[in-house]
């Protein structure tokens, strides 16, 4: 067996993979040899499969209550261990007063924040790095003189095909006048981290993307909007992230007709699309849960669960650990219900009301940059030895390096590793 001081080499790639993002951060700067192997792309793919594997959050935005009674953002983690959360040194001084701020979406650990009228911003809440998009591509006016360009949606996700991220925009373009509630037509445009620029789809957008609370998810490959079709009936509008191209999913059959008093939130649940409907305004709320067993077939849709009536709940937030919903209470407290028990239990986590916004997050390594692009299908099955040998070919550590992974294991890990 190959060894690197005394340490195996592959126990030293396995330490390596375990440790947190702030920690390899501090490893870079060991020496040029650490860098180039922790900046290495394949390193990179590496940890972040792991991550995926064991180390699933879910990330929070919550606005927080200054002294002088100012609302200030606030990025949190929720940790599956005993649900510990901590909260993120990110810059958001861009956004940090930003009382729209909203959560775009999230993409190997890279997120998409915008507030829907100003700059897109990607960011990596764990090695703190962000970037500002570069400006739309679309005109900010239209040839013709009534009507008024609106950014009604962003999406975010992950291209399979050129495994890079991408940023999806749709405007529309509004009457001054009118009465009908829908927009006159929409362009969209769509960034990719690959080129770094902006274009022009010509494709038409078959359906009219409205808010509701908690539905803008990536699933399958696709963003999903809550959308108005021509004919006014409630439907899932995606933008496959891969092909480029729109589809219209639609409800369950009972909610084909638009309902004010109830609210729509999507989540994606145990690798399925889930449709959680509730009551916007109630002293107490039942939450139906139905889950699309065949994507994009409306047949398929099914009632899996009832949970509820219960007080001083507002919405979900997430799906979590496959038997926890994190929920918003209605006053400002974020709770936990768990599927099997039926519990509901309080978590220390506070914020202004309706203030809250959830995604799925994984800590990873990846540069909002660009230039980390992922491994293809055929890549992924490289054993580990491979990858080892891959990356200690040419590389000479010497014994302070050895000790000091030592150090950082003993940290992190001090019941595994005694």
């Amino acid at each position: 067996m190959e060894v690197i001081g005394d340490l195996p080499r592959e126990l030293f790639l396995e330490i390596l993979l375990r440790l947190p993002v702030e920690s390899l951060m501090r490893c870079k700067c060991v020496c040029k040899y650490w860098y180039a192997l922790i900046s290495n792309p394949k390193f990179i793919e590496l940890h972040l499969k792991y991550n995926c594997n064991n180390n699933v959050c879910v990330l929070l935005k919550r606005c927080l209550l200054t002294c002088l009674g100012e609302r200030e953002n606030m990025l949190s983690l929720v940790c599956s261990s005993g649900f510990s959360f901590i909260n993120l040194d990110v810059d958001l001084s861009l956004y940090k007063k930003e009382p729209c701020l909203q959560l775009l979406g999230h993409c190997d650990g890279i997120i998409c924040l915008s507030n829907y009228r100003d700059d897109i911003v990607l960011c990596n809440p764990a090695t703190r790095e962000s970037m500002v998009l570069p400006e739309s591509c679309l005109p900010c006016y239209s040839s013709i003189s009534n009507l008024i360009p609106q950014t009604s949606a962003l999406g975010f996700g992950y291209d399979a095909r050129t495994h890079h991220c991408k940023v999806v925009r749709i405007v529309s373009y509004w009457e001054e006048r009118s009465g009908s509630g829908l927009p006159h037509h929409s362009r969209v445009e769509v960034y990719s981290l690959a080129t770094g620029s902006w274009k022009e789809l010509n494709v038409k957008v078959p359906a009219h993307v409205w808010y509701s609370p908690c539905f803008e998810t990536y699933f399958n490959g696709a963003f999903h909007w809550y959308a108005i079709d021509d004919n006014r009936n409630e439907v899932i509008l995606s933008f496959h992230m891969g092909n480029e191209e729109f589809q219209v999913i639609p409800m369950p059959t009972a909610l084909s007709l638009y309902d004010y008093a109830m609210c729509r939130s999507l989540f994606v649940w145990n690798g399925r699309i889930a449709l959680v409907i509730y009551p916007r305004k109630a002293i107490e709320k039942s939450f139906q849960i139905y889950v699309m067993k065949e994507y994009g077939v409306r047949e398929s849709w099914t009632k899996i669960l009832t949970i509820g009536p219960l007080t001083k709940v507002e919405m979900p937030l997430a799906f979590w650990k496959n038997d926890e919903i994190l929920m918003e209470g209605s006053d400002g407290l974020v709770v936990s219900y768990n599927l099997k028990t039926q519990e509901l239990k309080d978590l220390p986590i506070y914020g202004v009301p309706k203030s809250f916004a959830t995604l799925v997050y994984i800590n990873s390594l990846v540069s909002v940059k660009g230039g980390n692009r992922m491994l293809d299908g055929d890549n992924r099955g490289e054993n580990v030895s491979t990858l080892v040998t891959f990356f200690f070919s040419s590389l000479q550590i010497i014994r302070t390096d050895c000790l000091f992974l030592k150090f950082l294991l003993l940290l992190h890990f001090p019941c595994q590793f005694r």
